[in-house]
This record gives C-alpha cells, structure tokens and sequence, in this order.
C-alpha cells in the first residue's frame, strides 16, 4: 500500500479490529476453574449510565421526576463529577478504568493518528494477522495466531481487587476490548466491533434508490431489483482472510413479497421468518464460510420497513455471535455463553443503538427508538439477573442508551435548535426525560438489593450540550497559514490529509478535539523543531481562545488546553499536544475528525445527531450519586471513584492512580 493510498472502507474495516484477525485464530479466554473471590462484608454496586447531565437531573429532581435518585441523594450526595479531558467516552471510562489521566493510559480521542503516516486509527484496539502463513491454491494457511490489543495502558481496578481475592463482575465496561485477561467476570463494552470489525454498519435492500451521507458512514445501501415478487440478496460478512484477494464472505438470502398484502417471507437456507410491514425478526444466526473447516459466526435481526409500493429491508449490523465469539468479547471465555445460554442470542457490539441509520433516514424516530427499547430491554434483564446473584465483591453494569438518545433527540427539546421540528417534538420531545425516568425505575430495583453493607455509586462519564455548529479546524489552520496544501484548487476534495504537504506545516487536527504540531522528530515529515514548540503552542491557543463565530458572535473554544498541562504520565507526550474545548453549541466537524479540509470554518449543524459532549471539559461535568456521604465533592472525579472503590475493600490507593477515596 503506497503512503496514501488509504480510503475510508480501509479506515472503517482494517485499521478497526480487523477482520482479518476473525480468520486467524479465534478467540480465547481465561478458564475460571476455581470460585471467583472471597466473601466480602462490604459490597460495590455502580452503575455507569453514560451521558447523563447533572443539569437535567437535578431540574427532573427537583419536580419529583426521580424518586429513586433524590432517595440516595437523601441518604449520600448527588452532584457534578469531574469528567476527562476531552470529555469523550473512551477517554473518560479509561480515566475511571484506571484511576488514571490520559498521560497514563494512552487513551486520547475516539480517533488516534499514527504520527510516521498521519494516517488515523480508532483509539481503543489495534489487531495484527498471523505473521506466518502458507499458500494452498487459493487459499493462504496461517500457522501462527493473529493477535488483537486493547491499547489502553495501565491496569484495571478489577485486576487489583483481583489480587486481593475480591470478585467483580463487570458487564458491558466501555475502553475494554478486547477484555483485560482476568479470573473475573467482565463483558467488553463500547469499543466491540461487530463482525466486520467496524463501529457498525447496517445495510439496507430497497428498490427505490436512495443517498446516504458519505462523510458520515455506518451504512450501506443495495439496490435490489423485485423479480416476480422475489427478491434475491446477500449479507456482507468479514472479509475472507484465508482466500488470496480476501473477499468479502457472503450469506445469501431470498424475500418473497406477498403480491397484495403487507407481508414477506425471508428465508436463508432451509430456514424462514413470516415478517409484517413494521415487524422486527428474531434474533438471526448466520455461518459465514472462511474454508471448508472454518466459519465465522454472527447474528443479526431483520426489519421489514415496507413492503408496497417499494420494497424497504433494513438489516442491523451484524453482532459477534455470544454462544461462539469470533473475538474476545468475555472472561472468562465461557462468560459470554453462559450468558447466551439463559438469554439467547443478545447484542454484543458495543454501542448498539442505531444513531447513523437514524441520522441518513433509513430508521424513523419511532423506528430507532422501538430498536433501542429492544436493546435496553434486553440491556435491563441481563443487569438484573446479575444484580439478583450479587452476593460479594463489587458488581458494574453500563447502560449506554442515556447517551444515544440524548445524542439524537435534544433537537427536539430545543427550539433555537437548527434541526428543531415542532410536529415531531409533540411526539418525541421528552425522549431524554423518559430514558433518565427508566434509569430512575432501574435504580428503585437496585435498591431493593442495597442494605447497609453495600455501597451505590451510581455515575456518568460526562453530560451533555447542544450542538448548533460545526467547526472545520483544519480549514482555521490552513487559513492561519499552519497548514498548507500541495494543490489549493483541490481543497475540501480528499480525506486523511491527502492533499497536505507537510513540509510547511507546523499543525493539524484529527479526531474530535486533538490538535498535533508537526514535530520534528515525531511526525513522519515533522517540521516544528523542540524549541519552536512553546511559543507555536501557545499562539495557536491564544488565537483559538478568541476566535468568535461571525454568525453569532460568540467564542467556539472555551479553552485550549495545553498537553503539558492537562497530562502526566509516560504517554502523555503521544497525544494531541492542544485539546480544543469547544463551546456549548460548537464541536469539531466530522470532516475533520478524519483530517478532510472544506474551503469554510463553520457549517449549521441541521442534523439528526444534534446534542454531544466534544467540547470544554469544564463545561461537562458528569453525574455523582452515592448512598453515602462525600468529602472534597467540589473536586470529585472519574479517577477519584477508582480510588474510591478500592477504599470500600480496605486497598491503598496505587501510586500509579491519580484520584484519592472520596467517602
């Protein structure tokens, strides 16, 4: 592969996972051959509910709207929490994962670059092929194992209680794939691919054609033809690493219509679901042939969107297969079937609600929501099978829904917001408040688990605000004359800097709030010596600060924080070396997320994803609730609760650990 030839599809199916690595050897797991842990007197119960803002809860609070919390709050505390700078998800568990700022444990944005190619990746995992293999015909044979790598540094608070014999179960921990090799019980949460190694990506058979966002991915559209009522169609599985032009692996599968009625059968072999105009299938399995003695298993669920005039088949990504995990998704290993084996088939990619189908229109709002009522059902029930046999040790359960919602439906709570519609905010404008009541009804049944030896923590990695605009740094950056372009007619054309050249520029950006200097010595065509740095970091910063949007008038970044000063620890210097904070309302374009440059700085924000958290950490706090009382709340935060939790079992806190017990 030549410097730059390197194409979205490549960022979105090797640089994630990959695939590659499904065909090279499987999974493996830790066999638990002995109890799990000693009795505890003292217990932990926390519970992560992703994106929950302070602000919200405490109005909701206030007019009754959360009996549950407010009875906590009663007993303990209820306030902000100190998020991670930036307040990204994978950045803030990591911080709660090990007690620790990013200087520590590496992790600094949903999307990190390599600094020799400029090229990004996706923070959290990396995967390698076999190093050595054999070619027979057409097939290549590895005859080593591949091998994939959770990127974040430092450890994981449960392998401490593991030391001192405590048990933990750990279910659906964001910043954990593939899973931290332990006797414990725990389940990878956001940051598992699916099958394809990817975020997620739908797909949608229709016959009537239709554009999807390109910038914005996590789909893809098939036009397919409707023969005598008869559709004939494939799934796309992993790409096929044993085959010499690694194909993309395929499961057939064929709709017959119902010429009058509303109704279609699918089938894919010998077996065959009866769908409803507006019914969702049942959980589906599927065999994706690598060799004739290898196969990739996976699982996926079907929606019949229409059925007349214009056939409409929305199809989600396709989950690892928990009965038999292609990837390490559990510890130990028989984790994952054990809980297949109670619930059946259930989604095991890490975000699973579907926020791009919704955001290119193939899901409605009421779609998207029937889907992720699904998720969370199911979410709900696993969570209360563990809460019911939680006896000793420590107990973490994660719900994400709080976040996807929030993310996809505060345009509907916000009338300045571009993407505002009154007609479906009658319909859909309380969504947040309902998820924050369900989560109040969740925590009413925890309770009934909690007695005086338990200790509740209830926390969120960060909260929420509009996002009214988008800003394109990279654009700000070649127009201040930090980045320049080999061709400037070409500008705004081509992604992964493609059009950069680097032997005049001193900076860029990648990923959501990372801004890097081209340093000499570091990046791969650096030109920004050691002693140029201060003085190039703090002009960029000072101008950042007081950049104003002409449309508004109003500042985009609240503050520039410098790495030097935001980061201590061994990795502190591998990331951005400023951390743009955006104002409430602005946030880093997608564009430049994946260092594309259009020819303007702001663009209207009119989409679907219209609430987000990729601003000012300062601005962001997360959620506190706790049954107890605490000590230093003004200063409370991620990595505290780290410390806090090993406190609760009598263990001194790590000098690795940069938080402190707050109870």
């Amino acid at each position: 592969m030549g410097k730059w030839d390197f194409s979205r599809r490549e960022f979105l199916r090797l640089q994630l996972y990959g695939s590659a690595w499904v065909a090279m050897g499987g999974a493996s797991g830790l066999a638990c051959s002995r109890k799990q842990g000693r009795d505890t007197g003292t217990k932990v119960i926390v519970l992560g509910l992703d994106g929950m803002d302070p602000s919200l809860v405490s109005r909701m609070m206030r007019e009754g709207k959360m009996p549950n919390f407010s009875q906590v709050a009663r007993q303990g505390f209820f306030g902000p929490l100190g998020t991670s700078t930036p307040p990204q998800s994978p950045v803030a568990w990591a911080n709660f994962i090990t007690g620790a700022n990013p200087g520590r444990h590496g992790i600094f944005d949903f999307i990190h670059r390599d600094p020799a190619t400029y090229l990004p990746y996706l923070s959290t995992s990396k995967s390698e092929p076999a190093d050595k293999s054999i070619t027979l015909g057409d097939y290549v044979i590895p005859l080593s194992s591949g091998e994939i790598h959770d990127l974040r540094k430092g450890r994981a608070f449960w392998e401490i209680l593991e030391d001192h014999d405590i048990p933990a179960t750990v279910f659906k921990m964001p910043s954990n794939f593939p899973p931290t090799a332990t006797r414990q019980k725990t389940f990878s949460g956001m940051g598992t691919p699916d099958i394809l190694g990817t975020y997620g990506i739908f797909s949608y058979y229709t016959d009537q054609p239709v554009d999807i966002d390109t910038d914005l991915g996590g789909g893809k559209v098939y036009t397919v033809s409707v023969d005598n009522h008869t559709v004939k169609a494939s799934l796309i599985g992993p790409q096929n690493t044993y085959r010499k032009d690694t194909p993309d692996s395929e499961v057939g599968f064929t709709v017959f219509r119902d010429p009058e009625y509303p109704v279609a059968k699918i089938v894919i072999d010998d077996r065959e679901w009866l769908l409803n105009e507006g019914e969702w299938s049942p959980w589906i399995e599927l065999s994706f042939s690598m060799m004739p003695t290898v196969r990739v298993k996976g699982i996926c669920r079907f929606y019949l969107k229409q059925v007349h005039p214009y056939f409409k088949l929305y199809v989600t990504p396709i989950n690892i297969d928990p009965s038999d995990p292609a990837l390490p998704i559990s510890t130990p290993e028989a984790y994952a079937k054990e809980l297949y084996e109670r619930f059946g088939p259930f989604h095991t990619k890490g975000l699973p609600a579907d926020t791009k189908a919704l955001e290119h229109g193939v899901l409605n709002e009421e779609e998207f929501l029937a889907f992720d009522d699904m998720i969370l059902e199911e979410r709900l029930a696993i969570s209360e099978y563990e809460l019911n046999r939680f006896e000793s040790g420590l107990l973490y359960l994660y719900i994400s829904s709080t976040d996807q919602r929030s993310h996809m439906f505060w345009r509907l709570t916000d009338p300045k917001h571009p993407a505002y519609d009154s007609k479906l905010a009658a319909r859909f404008g309380n969504t947040i408040e309902d998820i924050y009541r369900r989560m109040d009804d969740f925590v009413g049944k925890i309770l009934t688990k909690v007695d005086r030896n338990t200790r509740l923590l209830i926390l969120s990695d960060h909260g929420f605000t509009p996002y009214y605009r988008s800003f394109n740094l990279n654009s700000w950056l070649k127009d201040q004359g930090y980045l320049h372009l080999k061709d400037p007619d070409k500008q705004g054309e081509t992604e992964f800097f493609q059009n950069v050249d680097w032997t005049r520029t001193q900076a860029y950006a990648l990923g959501f709030n990372g801004l890097y200097l081209n340093r000499r010595g570091r990046e791969g065509e650096g030109t920004v010596s050691s002693a140029e740095v201060p003085a190039l970091e703090q002009e960029i910063a000072s101008k950042l600060q007081n950049l104003r949007d002409p449309e508004s008038g109003k500042r985009t970044v609240v503050k520039a924080y410098k790495a030097t000063e935001s980061y201590a620890g061994p990795y502190g210097r591998k990331g951005p070396d400023i951390v743009v904070g955006y104002n409430r309302g602005y946030r880093a374009s997608w564009q430049t997320a994946l260092g594309k440059i259009p020819k303007h700085w702001y663009e209207t924000n009119a989409k679907k994803w219209s609430g987000d958290h990729c601003m000012a950490s300062d601005i962001l706090p997360g959620i506190l609730l706790t049954n107890q009382k605490v000590i230093r709340p003004a200063e409370a935060s991620l990595c505290d609760l780290t410390a806090t939790i090993l406190a609760c079992f009598g263990i001194p806190t790590p000098e690795e650990m940069d938080g402190k017990n707050i109870l």
